[in-house]
């Protein structure tokens, strides 16, 4: 059964959480010890067992679940809203906005590649995480696909992969590379292939 802390415990553990995520995108899971989260966040021993008891496992699966949750919060309020296509573009400005500021310092660098898939805990949270991700970018499709500012008959799961790729796959070569560039025009291509099916029949309503 999980421990029901108070509101200063919780307090205390998201402190211990973020300070470690921290570390982590700076430095590496590889480089940081406990005794360096322990400095960073003026955390006692016993205090980071008290919230941690597993020790560092216990942790780092913490700041994965925190990583996860903090990737759909830099998207936000767009992702929650892609009903219109200037609502798409908002959220496209906002990734590319977001990317560009952390660089080899983004939670999903930090995720996928620092805290590691070989455990299968953190592979749930990276396996739900794209989940809920791709779930945002479906629902935007069809909501286009509802106004007719896309093709109707467009394969919502299919073009919400498409978008997802284009941006995780940005994401990768930009930490490999440090530029942005990549990211810019996948994303772009990807929003570009969504809407053209939708170009003909508007033009032809519009003669």
């Amino acid at each position: 059964m999980e421990r029901v802390l108070s509101s200063k415990g919780a307090a205390t553990r998201q402190r211990i959480i973020e300070g470690a995520a921290a570390l982590i995108r700076e430095r590496g899971v590889a480089n940081v010890s406990l005794d360096d989260i322990r400095a960073a966040t003026s955390t006692s021993k016993s205090q980071l067992f008290h919230y941690f008891s597993e020790g560092k496992s216990d942790l780092l699966l913490a700041v994965a679940g925190h990583e996860a949750e903090q990737i759909l919060a830099d998207q936000q309020p767009m992702l929650g809203d892609l009903t219109t296509w200037p609502k798409w573009q908002a959220w496209r400005r906002r990734v590319i906005e977001k990317y560009d500021a952390q660089r080899r310092r983004c939670p999903l660098s930090a995720l996928t590649a620092q805290l590691g898939m070989g455990n299968p805990a953190t592979q749930a949270i990276v396996t739900d995480l794209y989940d809920r991700w791709h779930a945002h970018l479906v629902t935007g499709v069809k909501a286009l696909a509802d106004t007719g500012e896309i093709d109707p008959n467009t394969d919502a799961d299919q073009a919400a992969t498409a978008l997802l790729t284009a941006v995780t796959g940005g994401a990768t070569l930009l930490q490999a590379t440090d530029r942005i560039t990549y990211l810019e025009v996948a994303l772009t291509a990807a929003l570009d292939d969504l809407r053209s099916d939708a170009r003909p029949r508007r033009e032809a309503s519009a003669a």
